[in-house]
């Protein structure tokens, strides 16, 4: 094992993330060579600075024109879009995007979080935390109705086992008793988990009250003796429709509720600034033990795992996702506009479901937030109501592990949301009533 590995494992010895480590995430560091070398010679090497691989000329990157020119005059530079993006993202956006995660939650302010790393996406963030503190043979603890995605990364990548509860409870809201028993019966001293909120596939976010019961019941876990490793995957942070749903991040609790639980924030431009493309994601890292040096061992191993499988992320994103912020004339009216249409959607599919109810072909699933909503074929192959809906009526839906249709209301004008919601009822009676 790399000495810089050994001497980063020992950093975290007295840690809440330790224990969590795998195989891969021991063996982690984030090596003194080109990059790290590059980065101290920007500060210092004033004469001549001949260490990164990047042609440039009178300073600036080489360049093509064609490429350069679809940017507004003026607005960049070309190392703003040409150059690589720093270990761990730019600088300024990632202290741009810790204070606004403060301001949107809180229960942040004042407590001893690590400064977000820029990752090439949600999933890749997920992945990270997969290599990093997941081991062959591990449980994931999971709510039943998941993104599909989970089972490649936990199950497909590193090997582990989801271990599930149902998302529902008997009131209808989020399963806490079933969260808390799945943790408490989690193999050994160590519990990981992940939860999704707002959630997909259902589209739905705990209430303020519920959300308190979740965090209080992951707690009661940790005194119990277990050490307990949270995910929240925030991927829709942020598209909260209804008054009572807890508008906080679960890490924004989390982040020193115990010193043996170990909160992890994954979250993202990709919903968050309406970028879907650009595949810039956040990586934060919170416990209520942690000190500075845990803290910076925990960045030198993710900035390792980001520098062994894409080297750097997405600089042009980067740059004009920060522009926007510094510089941007329309950033809150267009963030208004998308919540409001999207809102005014979730509205329309609650009105157009609201007319079926007492049909028992297919049940909604409880919905309050997100981009989503989903229905349970009560035991029917929801991937033969797929089918038909796409080859009879031209309808898009997607199948979740065999017994969920989900509907991303987010994708299609208001004006087609009732008629959609309709031919899917229609559907479901013409196959299985």
């Amino acid at each position: 094992m790399n000495n810089l590995a050994i001497e980063l494992n020992g950093i975290l010895k007295d840690s809440a993330a330790y224990g969590f480590l795998s195989p891969v995430g021991q063996r982690m560091y984030f090596p003194k060579g080109i990059v790290a070398q590059s980065e101290e010679a920007k500060e210092k090497a004033k004469l001549y600075n001949a260490t990164a691989g990047l042609a440039t000329e009178k300073g600036e990157p080489f360049h093509l024109t064609d490429i350069f020119s679809a940017f507004r005059e003026g607005i960049f530079r070309p190392s703003q879009i040409f150059s690589y993006a720093p270990g761990g993202g730019d600088k300024e956006l990632r202290a741009i995007w810790k204070r606004e995660m403060v301001a949107k939650n809180p229960h942040l302010e004042g407590k001893r979080t690590s400064m977000p790393i820029v990752t090439a996406g949600l999933t890749h963030t997920i992945s990270l935390i997969a290599q990093l503190f997941v081991s062959p043979g591990d449980e994931i603890v999971c709510p039943d109705l998941y993104w599909d995605n989970y089972e490649l990364v936990f199950q497909d990548l590193v090997g582990a086992q989801m271990k599930l509860f149902p998302f529902y409870g008997k009131d209808g809201g989020f399963n806490t008793e079933g969260m808390k028993k799945a943790l408490m019966e989690s193999r050994g001293g160590y519990a990981r988990i992940i939860l999704n909120f707002p959630n997909n596939p259902t589209g739905y976010t705990p209430s303020a009250a519920e959300a308190k019961a979740i965090v209080d019941a992951i707690v009661e876990v940790a005194e119990s003796g277990k050490k307990v490793m949270v995910i929240s995957d925030d991927a829709y942070f942020g598209l909260f429709f209804e008054e009572g749903t807890e508008k906080e991040s679960l890490f924004s609790y989390l982040a020193d509720a115990h010193e043996d639980i170990f909160a992890i924030k994954g979250d993202a431009a990709t919903k968050e600034e309406m970028v879907w493309g650009f595949r810039i994601g956040f990586i934060t890292y919170a416990s209520k033990g942690f000190t500075d040096a845990h803290i910076d061992a925990l960045q030198k191993k993710t900035l390792g795992a980001i520098r062994c499988t894409v080297s750097n992320c997405d600089r042009p994103g980067q740059s004009l996702i920060l522009n926007a912020y510094r510089n941007g004339t329309h950033y809150a009216e267009d963030k208004e506009h998308l919540f409001s249409v999207i809102k005014s959607r979730y509205e329309a599919v609650h009105r157009a479901v609201e007319k079926h109810k007492g049909e028992t072909v297919i049940a909604p699933y409880r919905f309050n937030s997100g981009y989503f909503m989903g229905f349970s074929t009560n035991g029917h192959d929801a991937e033969e109501l797929r089918t038909y809906l796409l080859d009879k009526y031209s309808i898009g839906t997607i199948n979740i592990v065999g017994h969920t249709l989900r509907v991303a209301y987010c994708s299609v004008e208001e004006e087609g949301l009732e008629d959609l919601i309709d031919k899917v009822y229609k559907a479901a009676g013409e196959l299985w009533s």
